[in-house]
């Protein structure tokens, strides 16, 4: 790189120092998109520009206003913005009123719901109907069936954070396939290298996760889809999303060389392969001519034939495994692993 990374960039707890913001508060910032960050090297490392922490820092309001845009309020708070009991508040909350920005277990592992405090403004400012006098008769009977949004509200914001973060199609699919349990991913993807790909690019799980087992177990539960039409609108939008990652790439197969397109310079490779390889790998695969022990014979796919190299209007798959084998016992390089192309807030 031409320019010096480190006079150019700032890592993240240097940036939060210069935003006079505490870590969780930095944190937030950045997963709302207030703070912008850009990837550093390999991997999932994140850097914030100088010329972002100035604009932040040239604002007139400065640090107190860039602090109460990721300010987060728990449901006591929340109710004495609005002027409410807590439990008018709750009520709200339930029925879909407002979205939890993030959530925390106590220690008698109770969910505990943090709310954006400029949002609990602005619902004042916007219903403020709702804030005396009885709720309306279909709140009354949502509340009566129990009915909880606050749950599918996080987890539609927390979606939306993610795939804001990204342009790889296969990385947003990630996102998406990381709200369906195993065995709905399953019933969508049914091509276990997919799997496994979606899985390598899954979003880390979100900050503040407990440690002990059953703790963590609530808090999984809820990055989950549990509705039923939650989960179908999950499950359909996975199903197009993986066709749009699909027609810009195939999924890696381990050891596999995949050609995309005609000509050696289509090859997309599971990891760097050296380019004399390459045009090996492209060559049609020789078939033997002598008979093969039946013991060991592999019976060819449906369409193969002896005297044809692949099928027709398929992605062609040639091993390399053995190459490189023989490659590492010359005593070449390992290659190195490729970065993932989604650098998480």
């Amino acid at each position: 790189m031409a320019v010096d990374e480190g006079a150019r960039t700032v890592t993240a707890g240097r940036a939060a120092q210069e935003l006079e913001l505490r870590r969780g508060e930095f944190r937030l910032a950045v997963q709302l998109g207030v703070v912008r960050t850009v990837p550093a090297g390999e991997g999932d490392r994140r850097r914030i520009e100088r010329s972002e922490l100035d604009r932040l820092r040239a604002a007139p309001d400065f640090p107190a206003g860039l602090r109460e845009r990721v300010r987060a309020v728990g449901t006591r708070e929340a109710a004495a913005l609005l002027g409410i009991t807590a439990d008018r508040f709750t009520r709200l909350a339930r029925t879909g009123h407002l979205s939890p920005v993030r959530f925390s277990l106590n220690r008698y592992r109770m969910v505990v719901w943090m709310y954006l405090a400029q949002e609990v403004v602005e619902f004042g400012l916007t219903c403020p109907d709702l804030l005396v006098g009885r709720l309306p008769q279909e709140l009354r009977e949502r509340l009566a069936e129990h009915v909880d949004r606050r749950p599918r509200n996080w987890r539609t914001r927390r979606l939306g954070l993610l795939l804001r973060a990204t342009e790889d199609p296969w990385a947003r699919a990630a996102a998406i396939a990381s709200l369906l349990d195993p065995v709905q991913l399953a019933e969508v993807v049914d091509d276990p290298y997919e799997r496994t790909h979606l899985d390598r690019l899954r979003p880390p799980p979100p900050p503040g996760m407990p440690v002990s087992p059953v703790a963590r177990e609530i808090a999984e539960r809820l990055t989950l889809a549990d509705d039923p039409d939650e989960i179908l609108w999950h499950r359909l939008s996975l199903a197009l999303a993986l066709d749009e990652a699909r027609a810009e790439r195939q999924a890696p197969h381990p050891g596999e060389t995949w050609v995309t397109g005609g000509g050696a310079e289509a090859l997309a490779v599971r990891e760097a392969v050296p380019a004399e390889l390459v045009a090996v790998a492209a060559e049609p695969v020789a078939v033997p001519a002598e008979p093969v022990d039946t013991a060991d014979s592999v019976p060819l796919p449906a369409g193969w034939s002896a005297g044809v190299s692949r099928p027709p209007g398929r992605t062609v798959r040639v091993r390399v495994l053995e190459r490189f084998r023989r490659g590492r016992a010359t005593g070449a390089t390992r290659p190195r692993r490729p970065k993932r192309p989604a650098g998480w807030p």
